[in-house]
């Protein structure tokens, strides 16, 4: 980051889906600012971790806050909460089933929100806390595709808002919005390197971000640089994207 220093030496944080991509960014950055860092996932890393790992399906709630419980009881507190676990296969909004909604909402908000529930009390133990919500720029824009997904991201931006006013000051509840990041499913998600190339030049920072840009991020509204930050939606989306009405436009006018 900069040259201030973030120390959470003591702290201890929990980042859901933290095994891969952005997650694993994130826990890598509390754990290297001195915190005690568990990750949670239904699959374990592979390899060696300076991370603890939970084995957790977080859309149930009741093994959610049985999760947090078990961490209250081993560690007497949870300081960090980062929501980041969530995402969406494409689906058609006209015939996605009930189901498959249901399961998309409960992971990307429901989720967040049974988990915050679960870590109040931890938090409020000790008269601080910090949540940090991963939202995403389907969250603003229209995200035909992922409808439900898009929904999901946008309520969490409502629920960052009303905790941080409601459970505030003791504990401050704040959001990244998440643009376009490589991660190893870069090319999953992205297509091809010429994909990625259009999509990066359509950005106003010219790039796709890095994970650890993300984690940066977190790791700033986690910490006590951000004490006077709550309820924001901090976006990291490098500048957005390029409106193709401008494009339209340009073709329709000098075409």
């Amino acid at each position: 980051m900069s040259s201030v220093e973030i120390a959470l030496d003591g702290q201890v944080a929990l980042v859901t889906g933290g095994t891969r991509g952005i997650g694993q960014a994130i826990a890598r950055r509390l754990r290297e600012a001195g915190a005690h860092v568990i990750v949670c996932g239904r699959t374990a890393p592979a390899g060696p971790q300076d991370v603890e790992f939970i084995s957790c399906d977080i859309r149930d709630p009741d093994a959610a806050a049985a999760m947090v419980a078990d961490i209250g009881a081993r560690h007497g507190r949870l300081d960090i909460l980062v929501n980041n676990a969530g995402g969406s296969p494409p689906a058609d909004a006209a015939t996605a089933s009930p189901r498959f909604s249901e399961r998309v909402i409960a992971l990307n908000l429901l989720a967040p929100l049974n988990l915050s529930q679960a870590a109040h009390p931890l938090m409020t133990r000790h008269g601080h806390g910090a949540i940090v919500n991963i939202s995403s720029v389907s969250a603003i824009r229209p995200s035909p595709g992922t409808a439900a997904y898009a929904a999901a991201k946008a309520g969490l931006l409502a629920l960052t808002r009303s905790l941080a006013h409601e459970w505030g000051p003791a504990i401050r509840v704040n959001a990244v919005v998440v643009g376009y990041v490589e991660t190893e499913a870069t090319d999953a998600t992205y297509g091809d390197a010429a994909a990625q190339a259009a999509i990066a030049a359509n950005i106003g920072a010219g790039r796709l971000a890095r994970a650890g840009e993300i984690a940066d991020a977190v790791l700033f509204l986690a910490s006590p640089l951000a004490s006077y930050v709550t309820g924001a939606a901090l976006n990291v989306d490098g500048g957005g994207e390029r409106p193709p009405f401008l494009d339209i436009v340009k073709e329709h006018t000098h075409g």
